[in-house]
């Protein structure tokens, strides 16, 4: 799931102008930046992704947990016929 960050150039580029950097070397540490924030962007969890994930794995281990059951039934039911039956 991609996630967008909004990400104000202009402002950006404003900033560091009038901190003293010139326009050349402004724009190009914009841009890196960027370009740095749309590559890490797409590693970004979102809430949404979480909640899908968090039921997925809460499916997964009731799924785990019937069958677990069912094992220990089928272990322990043919002991106890034996315990009960002459």
């Amino acid at each position: 799931m991609s996630q967008t960050i909004t990400f104000d150039t202009h402002k950006f580029i404003k900033t560091l102008k009038e901190a003293g950097l010139s326009d050349e070397l402004a724009e190009a540490h914009a841009e890196a930046l960027k370009e740095a924030h749309a590559s890490q962007s797409e590693d970004l969890a979102t809430k949404g992704g979480l909640r899908e994930m968090e039921a997925r794995v809460i499916g997964e281990i009731r799924l785990v947990k019937w069958m677990l059951a069912l094992v220990i039934a089928a272990t322990v039911l043919p002991i106890v016929k034996n315990l009960f039956t002459p």
